[in-house]
């Protein structure tokens, strides 16, 4: 794990101790957008832009799920990472190759961005093979752009953006973000025990709401499936595989939960969604790559998943 400084990288953890170990997430840089009408560099295109990845990343996931389900695969092409990141940050290797740029870490494409960057080397990023830069590495908006902006390519009929469904779910969407989908990590990777029952206290909370949320509803909208769910399933699919152990979110599992349960499994069989996921990749992420959680890097064979 580590950052840019100035276009330079260091090998640097989170730093806990200045925030009473609780972990901060940095917010994303670029966050530039797709226009229809010339107010962006960035127009819409077939074969113009690119997705780094990381199967084991669940940002980087929903991604790969609305690439997927929008049948983007033709048009929007993809590299991923492989899945351990150590000491040089995420990086490719003969198996996980960089195909635009041939490099060996991923830091080196946010140079190419920007030879001064300072801050965190993340996925996704969604690459302008055009004008050889970076659009942007904030999920959510990359995922609205994939629904929106190349309907002319792909799947026009699928919106996970329906009117007004979005707006009703907007502050659903922020409270599992910050206590759940930020939260693993807020649990996983806090130093002090207050912030740790802080962070699993909230994250329990509110799996235990959206337990019942879900008794009377077959999506967190109701009856429609929207990008809430798709950006809460990344989350759920690793939950009891990684986040239950490496994390200590182990109040409960997912398989504990009637409707959660029944909810995951469901989006897990949806068209498709199965190929974007790879438990063992992501086990082999966390357990293997963050040495102050699990120094000895052993991945554990368990748990048997009967949803999958």
């Amino acid at each position: 794990m580590g950052m840019l400084v100035d276009g330079v990288w260091q090998d640097i953890w989170y730093d806990t101790k200045s925030t009473g170990g609780h972990f901060k997430r940095q917010e994303s840089v670029f966050r530039q957008k797709i226009s229809h009408d010339g107010s962006t560099p960035f127009a819409p295109a077939a074969n113009r832009y690119h997705l780094y990845v990381s199967m084991a990343c669940p940002w980087a996931h929903r991604t790969l799920i609305f690439r997927k389900l929008k049948k983007l695969e033709d048009v929007i092409s993809v590299s991923g990472v492989q899945p351990y990141m150590l000491d040089k940050g995420w990086a490719f290797n003969a198996d996980y190759r960089d195909h635009l740029h041939g490099k060996a870490y991923l830091h080196e494409i946010y140079c190419q961005a920007d030879p001064k960057y300072t801050g965190r080397v993340t996925v996704p990023i969604l690459w302008d093979k055009e004008t050889g830069t970076m659009v942007n590495n904030e999920s959510t908006e990359i995922i609205r752009m994939l629904n929106d902006d190349f309907n002319a390519w792909g799947d026009a009929a699928v919106d996970f953006f329906p009117e007004g469904v979005s707006d009703e779910m907007g502050a659903l969407d922020e409270r599992i973000y910050h206590t759940l989908n930020n939260g693993v990590y807020k649990t996983g990777f806090a130093t002090s025990q207050e912030a740790y029952e802080e962070s699993v206290g909230e994250l329990f909370a509110t799996l235990d709401f959206l337990e019942e949320h879900l008794a009377s509803r077959q999506y967190l909208a109701g009856d429609v499936l929207s990008a809430s769910d798709w950006r809460l399933f990344p989350t759920l699919i690793r939950f009891d595989a990684v986040y239950v152990g490496h994390f200590k979110c182990n109040l409960k599992r997912i398989a504990d939960y009637t409707h959660l349960r029944r909810y995951t499994r469901e989006l897990y069989r949806y068209l498709g969604i199965a190929e974007t996921v790879d438990i063992d990749h992501c086990k082999a992420h966390y357990y293997g790559s963050h040495k102050t959680v699990n120094p000895s890097g052993v991945i554990p064979k368990g748990p048997v998943l009967d949803y999958l």
